[in-house]
């Protein structure tokens, strides 16, 4: 007999597996040393280049196509990714006002050396902006890059900023919009991941170590998962291409944390089947051949249902969501793979030297010694559970808990956030507040509003009634129509600072009215649209100014009524309208994403349990433990961080991962129970495995909660949303639901609980 009380193993097709391992092990391992080099010199890197807002929806965006009717009806852009912002809390001099007005006429007649396609500048002198809170003290020029590359986009315009504001009096600040975020963005996580993978190795190593008090067993697991994270790096390239889908860079850290954590995890599970069959006697070769048998179906079946639960994002319709997909359930495969081969291996080829310098015999447990063994506080615990009464009291209990900690999702709200994520301190988020300061949060992402009727150029009472009751409503701070130039920048000052500067204005340039036709803030050529601004008073891409646009969009029509063009027709473009597409499809995606995850994580654990109620049971504690995490985020972000809202990706990204990992360590602990309630009374099933499944599984679940929760040392809002979210529920799964909630619930429902073919013993 063994340990757990199992029959004398017969041939199995994993018994076969885990022989072919151990006789091929120094192969296996040369084997995924020469995979390694293979993919590092043949195979393209994983990350792809930023998106911006428009990679974040699919090509039938409204948002995005009423940017291009605008493009091609006026002309001229007027919604720019990119800022330079002056600004002199004292005040600007006129003189340098003037020069912004001069200098982007000039970029948009070609009279500059610049890649510039156009400018577009804003003074708030003379309350242009009536809503500004300043006056005098701030110009934004809105410039347009080439379409190129993120990248190169915002190097073009920093190049021209630094060519040009060389003179203190120009008083520049930065450059700022949701291009320079996203660059910046992708800067910050380039310079805090080496940071972050080698605190996540150290503390994984730390952990392991003091687990299997050894030193050696943490190198098994530190060369199991770097095989797995280059392997996998590369590998993810290759797959984006055949797949033709966009794996976003934003992808990497969480494919680093996921990847170490589940290889890691693995290899926690394959060291303890060793030390389990070592303590029982058995030589190197047969310890590492039975503890492979017995752990790597468990092993594989978890895996799997990770894998597959992952993938369940390809049922969304989101560009973001359909990339995540394949790239974790590639990720998940590739470490299974690595860690159902090269670690059985190598612990085959290291045996008893794997936990040295403590040995594998230390605190050994047999049956003849359980009772000794439940004087032990984890077995004490586990025959308390296994009482009807106590169980059915920590059931309530744990309940009611999951379910206050749920609580605060009910307010939760979702944003995009590219600007505000980036530190406070960053140049990005420094410019972008001297903005808000000279105007209002909402200008470095402006809403436009085209309408569009027959002859509408001629109604210009009519469009600023309209105007005149759009800043009037909630969220507003001002909005930008085709008014003249400010009193206090009338066009002979911009011709004088024309002059000065060495810029030819165009022929005719001889008062405001041609002036504001040239800085596009005006009406269509052909006379039949006129568009205009609208600034928000919060951050363009968070969730008070898509709730804020929203309800504008609502009420458009009867302002369009009340102004007297009842027959013309909106149309809504710009970062914020973009954001609210995006938030809504991720939205509408979670049904979709909700029913495949559960569909297929239920379906891999009634095919391994042999039961309905049990994964019923598992997945139902699974998403109270996921509600949890999530309303946890949201108390911490939303009421005590004061985030206007959560990235509208974290909630999905860990809702996914955190039920599929869930089932990963359903199927390892009550795989246990199942495997002993087939030959003892179910309470003596769970009062023997929870012990020693609740150690391996603590061990697995504290080395997955760090690598999560070490994204936080990427200073970006949406890692550390992430970092919480995840390692708080899995802490929860490990210390609450899997240790105590799931095996009270399985002693109160006794064997039904292996209805309807799980033959369980009463």
């Amino acid at each position: 007999m063994s340990a757990d009380g199992a029959a004398p193993r017969r041939w199995s097709f994993w018994h076969g597996y885990a022989r072919v391992i151990v006789g091929a092990r120094w192969l296996i391992v040369a084997a995924w040393a020469a995979a390694v080099v293979a993919i590092l010199l043949v195979l393209p890197p994983v990350t792809s280049p930023q998106a911006d807002l428009e990679g974040f929806v699919s090509g039938n965006s409204a948002a995005a196509q009423a940017e291009k009717e605008s493009l091609a009806q006026f002309g001229v852009p007027l919604l720019a990714r990119s800022i330079i912002v002056q600004r002199n809390a004292a005040g600007l001099p006129a003189q340098t006002q003037a020069d912004a007005v001069a200098r982007a006429l000039a970029v948009d007649n070609k009279q500059l050396s610049t890649p510039l396609l156009g400018a577009v500048p804003l003074p708030n002198t003379g309350k242009l902006v009536p809503g500004a809170k300043e006056d005098g003290t701030t110009v934004l020029t809105f410039v347009f890059p080439p379409a190129e590359s993120l990248v190169r986009q915002d190097r073009d315009v920093r190049s021209f900023a630094d060519q040009q504001l060389t003179k203190p009096a120009d008083s520049f600040v930065g450059v700022t919009g949701s291009i320079p975020a996203r660059v910046a963005q992708s800067d910050i996580i380039l310079a805090k991941l080496p940071l972050a993978e080698v605190a996540t190795v150290l503390v994984i190593l730390l952990i392991v170590a003091l687990s299997f008090r050894s030193a050696v067993a943490p190198l098994v697991t530190l060369a199991t998962g770097g095989v797995a994270v280059l392997c996998t790096l590369g590998a993810l390239g290759h797959l984006a291409r055949f797949l033709k889908v966009t794996v976003p860079s934003d992808l990497e850290p969480l494919i680093i944390a996921l990847l170490l954590g589940v290889t890691t995890d693995y290899c926690v599970f394959f060291l303890s089947g060793m030390r389990n069959r070592l303590r029982e006697g058995l030589d190197r070769r047969a310890a590492a051949i039975e503890s492979t048998a017995d752990v790597a179906p468990i092993v594989a079946v978890a895996g799997i249902t990770v894998a597959a639960g992952t993938a369940s994002l390809l049922a969304a319709h989101s560009p973001l969501f359909r990339g995540f997909g394949p790239g974790l359930g590639l990720t998940v495969l590739v470490g299974l793979l690595v860690a159902s081969t090269l670690g059985p291996a190598l612990l085959a080829i290291l045996g008893p030297l794997a936990f040295w310098p403590s040995g594998a015999t230390h605190e050994v447990v047999t049956d003849e010694d359980l009772p000794v063994h439940l004087r032990g506080r984890s077995a004490r615990f586990a025959a308390a559970i296994s009482r009807r009464g106590i169980a059915g009291l920590l059931v309530v209990v744990c309940v009611g808990a999951l379910a206050a900690a749920a609580w605060p999702v009910t307010s939760l709200r979702l944003g995009v956030g590219f600007i505000s994520s980036v530190p406070s301190g960053h140049p990005v988020a420094v410019a972008a507040n001297a903005a808000a300061a000279g105007f209002a949060d909402g200008v470095v992402g402006p809403t436009q509003v085209v309408v569009n009727a027959p002859g509408i150029a001629t109604q210009r009472e009519k469009l600023k009634k309209l105007e005149d009751a759009v800043v009037r409503e909630p969220g507003v701070a001002a909005v930008v129509g085709a008014g003249d130039l400010p009193p206090g920048l009338p066009a002979a000052a911009v011709q004088a600072a024309a002059q000065q500067l060495g810029y030819q204005l165009p022929a005719g340039f001889t008062d405001a009215a041609h002036a504001d036709d040239r800085l596009g803030i005006s009406v269509s050529k052909s006379g039949d649209a006129a568009r205009f601004l609208v600034i928000f008073d919060s951050s363009p891409l968070d969730a008070r100014a898509i709730t804020h646009l929203r309800q504008l969009t609502a009420r458009l029509p009867s302002l369009l009524a009340a102004a007297g063009l009842s027959g013309a027709r909106p149309a809504i473009a710009g970062d914020t309208a973009l954001a609210a597409e995006v938030v809504a499809r991720t939205t509408g995606d979670l049904l979709r994403i909700a029913v495949a995850a559960l569909l297929v994580n239920a379906l891999l654990l009634v095919i391994f349990l042999r039961a309905i109620v049990a994964p019923l049971v598992l997945l139902s504690c699974s998403v109270l433990a996921l509600l949890a995490a999530l309303g946890l985020t949201a108390l911490v972000f939303q009421t005590g961080a004061h985030h206007d809202g959560i990235t509208f990706y974290v909630p999905f990204a860990a809702a996914v991962l955190l039920v599929s990992l869930g089932s990963d360590y359903n199927i390892f602990a009550v795989g246990h129970v199942w495997t002993l309630a087939r030959r003892m009374p179910l309470a003596e099933a769970i009062r023997r495995s929870t012990p020693r499944s609740t150690r391996a599984i603590t061990s697995a679940g504290l080395v997955l909660a760090a690598s999560f929760g070490l994204l936080a040392l990427v200073p970006l809002v949406p890692f550390r949303e992430l970092a919480f979210a995840m390692a708080t529920g899995i802490l929860l799964d490990v210390f609450l639901v899997r240790s105590v909630l799931v095996p009270s619930l399985l002693t109160l429902l006794g064997t039904a609980s292996g209805w309807p073919w799980a033959k369980l013993q009463r």
